[in-house]
């Protein structure tokens, strides 16, 4: 067949790898003008871990990754409260967990595949035209082309979702938080494979050392009401330092950090809930269908899970139709599961209150205890699920 996907971040880019080696054509559209890079720091483990590993990337992902000490809480002078050891998430995952900038995933992805695939850079949809045989798509530079399947893989703001199934708004679960991260290139606290973080009711800020020598910033604030968020940088940086004006510990100095930050991204906590990912011959992946929220961590492990199981029903499956349904059926109860579990985390990385926080670091100290630790994260940190090996392989 003939498939476009739209979005090359990391559902977009693994599922053209697992079409590519059933012998489909792929097209990869991407509004951006060049991979990204960059990006705020994810966990991967589980099943998605699995799949890198059958895709022959995991080697580049564990040299691009870090192993993380400790997850260090900290009080208003920087003093150590509490924390969760490296090894506590390592025992839970039989050693198989990672923490690596996003950008790095997504550029492992991308480059075993662009030399395969038609890469379609700093373009978009247009409008979608579908019938019983394809879909004609309108591109907003590129000719009008038609495809037998298309499939949205562009997050939480998904313009083929919007185009094919409606607006974000019937959609989306607003989770009450927003959040900021950005990279500062000269930043002088360092602490090396350890992510501190201090909070305040309401509001916390965090950082982590890169290897580069830069460092991430990353702010997480209640809101339940769901403050607009300024398109432009300054509007941006703007409403952080109104947020966070007056916060302790090294606040101020990310906050000035701003000014020189690369790669700054503010945006909603939600989830995506849908009753079905396909319509037609409009088929979604990733967080654009199912993802559990940017403070679930595991948003770029699902994505891959879909992106195998999706190409892996189009191969067996007599028709699109059939396969989009399978695809859906195998995945929609365990994507749900996950969602659910990750609905209450935001109290934990956003107290509200004084008690909340003093709360949060007597767990901290708990998490180091094994049992506890396989107990509290067990579920989080496990796939509760089957996956078939499906074959590959042109016709």
């Amino acid at each position: 067949m003939d498939v476009l996907i739209s979005g090359a971040g990391v559902a977009g880019p693994c599922l053209a790898w697992w079409l590519l080696e059933n012998g489909h054509r792929v097209t990869i559209v991407e509004r951006a003008a060049s991979p990204r890079t960059g990006g705020y720091i994810v966990d991967f483990w589980g099943q998605g871990y699995d799949i890198a590993e059958r895709m022959g990337i995991l080697p580049r992902l564990l040299d691009a990754g870090y192993r993380l000490d400790e997850l260090r809480l900290v009080d208003a002078d920087g003093q150590r409260q509490s924390g969760v050891r490296g090894k506590a998430f390592l025992s839970v995952t039989d050693g198989r967990f990672i923490s690596l900038p996003r950008g790095e995933l997504s550029l492992a992805l991308v480059d075993v595949v662009k030399d395969r695939a038609r890469m379609q850079f700093a373009d978009s949809i247009a409008a979608i035209r579908q019938d019983a045989q394809g879909v004609d798509v309108t591109f907003e530079h590129a000719p009008s082309r038609r495809f037998d399947l298309v499939v949205g893989c562009e997050g939480l703001h998904s313009r083929t979702r919007d185009l094919a199934f409606g607006p974000r708004e019937a959609f989306e679960r607003y989770l009450g938080y927003q959040f900021a991260a950005w990279i500062m290139p000269d930043y002088p606290h360092r602490d090396e494979d350890a992510y501190l973080a201090y909070g305040e009711p309401g509001r916390t800020a965090a950082r982590f050392t890169l290897r580069d020598g830069t460092s991430l910033a990353l702010f997480l604030w209640r809101d339940a009401e769901g403050e607009p968020i300024p398109h432009e940088e300054a509007g941006q940086r703007a409403l952080l330092r109104r947020r966070f004006a007056g916060m302790a510990w090294e606040a101020a100095e990310m906050l000035a950090a701003l000014d020189g930050a690369r790669d700054l991204y503010l945006d909603r906590i939600a989830q995506i809930r849908m009753d079905r990912w396909h319509k037609g011959r409009v088929a979604l992946l990733g967080d654009a269908a199912f993802g559990p929220s940017f403070l679930a961590g595991q948003g770029a492990a699902l994505a891959m899970i879909g992106a195998y199981v999706l190409a892996g029903e189009l191969r067996r499956a007599e028709t699109v139709e059939a396969a989009l349904s399978a695809y859906h059926a195998r995945l929609a109860g365990f994507m749900k599961a996950k969602q659910d579990a990750a609905l209450p985390i935001g109290r934990a990385f956003v107290p509200e209150t004084p008690f909340g926080i003093r709360f949060r670091a007597a767990v901290g100290r708990l998490m180091n205890v094994g049992w506890i630790a396989k107990a509290a994260f067990g579920r989080t940190l496990t796939d509760r699920i089957d996956l078939p090996d499906y074959p590959t392989g042109a016709g």
